[in-house]
C-alpha cells in the first residue's frame, strides 16, 4: 500500500489502522506500507542505495 506524503513533507499514519505488524519503506520520495506475515523471513532488496523489492519467504514451525 502507497503512502500519502502531505503538501509539508510529512507521513500521518493512525496507529489504530494499521496492521499489527508492518513495515513502512522509504525510497526515492516514496513511501510504502506492507502488512508481515505471521510466519516469514522478510528481505528488503536493495541495488545501488535504492530499494527495488520486498520479499517473504513464508513458513511454518514443524
Amino acid at each position: 500500500m502507497e503512502l500519502k506524503i502531505n503538501e509539508t513533507n510529512v507521513i500521518e499514519l493512525d496507529i489504530m489502522e494499521l496492521p499489527d505488524s508492518c513495515v513502512v519503506v522509504i525510497n526515492d520520495g516514496k513511501v510504502k506500507l506492507a502488512e508481515l506475515p505471521p510466519h516469514a523471513e522478510t528481505k528488503i532488496i536493495t541495488h545501488k542505495g535504492r530499494v527495488t523489492r520486498v520479499k517473504w519467504d513464508e513458513g511454518e514451525e514443524f
